[in-house]
């Protein structure tokens, strides 16, 4: 059959068989572009910069109540000027301050929200899986206020996380003032946590990564535009409001390091890589510890703070966020015995005491243990310059232990401004991230919403739908009807249904091959049961066709199906949107799946080994 129109002389029904060229098969695509922003994307980026400099305010805030909660707790004073835990003179006394302090955020989530304990970042992915992205007011409030009691009191954590958890609910909070769909509303409160992450550490590329890499779940300009708007402005903003950064500057090191210290990155990557695990495990074994204890979970920050204060007799260092610990690292001023120490007592106290659900960032702890156990590898590797090592097992650490490796490259360069560390940091992070990935199924961010019954995907790739076209996978072998015919006569052309892929629609069309109309089988059955019915013309009972154009996207098509509620198109000619061409039902969508399926699992030696080898030592192969 050719694009010509043709007349229906003879019997009622038609075939259009596969061996039909299509009308369309010379003409272009439609007009699809790589991505799909619209306008909006501008409003939701004007309002992400507002977001920015709330979020920057709101980390200056966070940072001057932990110092505040600090002095109070162990030096009563009343005070927001910055003070470590280590230096306080209480002695034995100062076991009871973080249970004080456990005591009065379990009294918080018991009775102000449940949803301020944890970690902040695995609560901000929770509210978009699940809540619409939508952060109710108090946890804004309850969160940042809970995080800097914790922190203040001496808890081991850093104050990233509630800053990302209070920045992204506020974006929610702004959010939920306009009318926004979810997409929207998850795209302001990432916004809102990249902005937080960017304000406290300085560190705008490292925040988007870790939107991206954790929180987005999409890698399109609709939701990266906002979020790096939001965080340069923070960034921007922190100048201003914070101060400068970086967070812990250095001197440059060498351009190139050097082979055999480029070959110990690949073996601290490694090592950091099982650090990464065994912290991950410790963390959720003690969860599951607690969860077997038969008191009320608001007794066992308690018992986490109890951990923390006996901790903090062996080594005050441990206590708190200790930005200045990792400072002193980073310059090599401590011994291998008082880093020892550290390491132990910092995991130990930071694991059990996470683990019994209180409230605290993750980033800061595995900065010092990361950078402590790089430090103890100084002492045995090639030296390679000040706090090399330390930097190097710090961003492994990340990388391994948070599944964003990219994140981890970057944000231990931006907190150093060191650009010569790139090489070594993607070597060692790429290596930290490939054990990890293959040793834990989840990371220890996504292992506690995983736990709450949700799976949450790390991988993004392309869209199969988006690739194949409605034209390389619809059917043209398919019966349609006259529009002229009665539907007596078109009973008869009905084929029995066998199975689900039996043809369930069927297209009718007038004289000169137009589709005027559809039936399905339940609406024919529906017709039939009326008498009168029988000898009226078929062209009278037809349903408006849902049809979608053979160059369309499969993505197209499913969207199509899902607005009107169908499982099968019939498919026509963009040339000529009344010529038909063929039919797509949902079952004919799994071919896109099997081609992806034979991509990933199909193996095949396209060039076989003999030709790399001369021509006269080649294996002389057998003639048949």
């Amino acid at each position: 059959m050719d694009g010509s129109p043709w007349k229906m002389d003879g019997p009622p029904s038609i075939t259009i068989h596969d061996t039909w060229a299509p009308m369309d098969s010379h003409l272009e695509p439609l007009d699809i572009g790589d991505f799909t922003a619209n306008r909006r994307m501008i409003f939701i980026a004007v309002i992400a910069i507002a977001v920015g400099v709330i979020a920057t305010f709101v980390a200056s805030f966070l940072l001057e109540l932990i110092a505040l909660f600090t002095n109070l707790f162990y030096f009563q004073r009343f005070s927001i000027d910055a003070a470590s835990p280590a230096n306080n003179h209480l002695g034995a006394a100062s076991v009871v301050v973080p249970i004080l302090g456990a005591l009065i955020i379990g009294l918080m989530a018991r009775y102000g929200s449940e949803r301020i304990r944890g970690h902040g970042i695995p609560e901000a992915l929770e509210a978009i899986l699940t809540r619409g992205s939508r952060i109710q007011g108090r946890v804004a409030l309850l969160k940042p206020l809970s995080s800097a009691i914790s922190i203040g009191s001496g808890g081991p954590f850093g104050a990233e996380g509630p800053i990302i958890m209070t920045g992204g609910a506020f974006g929610s909070l702004i959010a939920q003032t306009f009318s926004l769909t979810s997409a929207e509303r998850k795209t302001l409160l990432v916004a809102g946590a990249a902005a937080g992450m960017s304000a406290t550490f300085a560190a705008p590329l490292a925040a988007i990564l870790l939107a991206v890499e954790l929180l987005l779940f999409e890698w399109k300009p609709r939701s990266f535009v906002p979020v790096a708007l939001a965080s340069a402005t923070a960034a921007a903003a922190r100048y201003f409001v914070i101060g400068a950064g970086p967070l812990f500057p250095m001197p440059a090191h060498p351009a190139f390091a050097g082979v055999d210290v480029l070959g110990c990155c690949a073996i601290s990557g490694l090592v950091a890589g099982a650090f990464s695990g065994l912290l991950t495990l410790a963390v959720y074994a003690w969860e599951d510890a607690f969860k077997r204890l038969t008191i009320h979970w608001m007794w066992w920050p308690a018992i986490g703070g109890l951990a923390i204060g006996l901790g903090g007799l062996l080594c005050p260092q441990a206590l708190g966020v200790g930005y200045d610990v990792i400072g002193g690292i980073l310059a090599n001023g401590y011994t291998v015995r008082a880093i020892v120490v550290l390491v132990l007592v910092k995991g130990v106290i930071w694991s059990v005491s996470l683990g019994s659900g209180t409230s605290g960032g993750v980033l800061a702890p595995l900065l010092m243990m990361g950078g402590a156990l790089g430090a103890l590898e100084g002492f045995v590797f090639p030296e390679a310059g000040l706090g090399f090592w330390a930097l190097v097992s710090m961003g492994a650490i990340l990388g391994g232990t948070m599944r964003s490796p990219l994140t981890g490259i970057i944000f231990a360069v931006e907190l150093t401004h060191d650009m010569n560390m790139f090489l070594p940091l993607v070597i060692a992070v790429t290596i930290a991230h490939a054990f990890t990935v293959l040793a834990l199924r989840r990371s220890i961010l996504t292992e506690k919403v995983a736990r709450r019954g949700f799976h949450v995907s790390r991988e993004y790739a392309i869209d199969e739908l988006e690739i194949l076209f409605v034209r390389d996978v619809m059917r043209t072998d398919i019966v349609v009807l006259r529009a002229e015919g009665t539907l007596h006569e078109a009973l008869g052309d009905v084929e029995p249904a066998r199975d689900e892929r039996s043809q369930q629609v069927y297209p009718i069309l007038d004289d000169d091959a137009n589709l005027v109309g559809s039936a399905t089988r339940p609406e024919i059955a529906q017709w039939s049961a009326t008498p009168g019915n029988l000898d009226q013309p078929l062209g009278s009972l037809a349903t408006p066709p849902q049809t979608v154009r053979s160059n369309e996207t499969l993505r197209a098509a499913v969207q199509r199906m899902a607005e009107e509620g169908v499982t099968r198109l019939l498919v026509v000619n963009p040339a000529s949107p009344r010529h038909l061409v063929g039919k797509i039902a949902l079952h004919d969508l799994l071919k896109a799946r099997a081609r992806h399926l034979e991509d990933e699992q199909r193996r095949e030696r396209v060039l076989p080994w003999e030709y790399i080898l001369p021509p006269w030592i080649r294996p002389k192969q057998k003639r048949t």
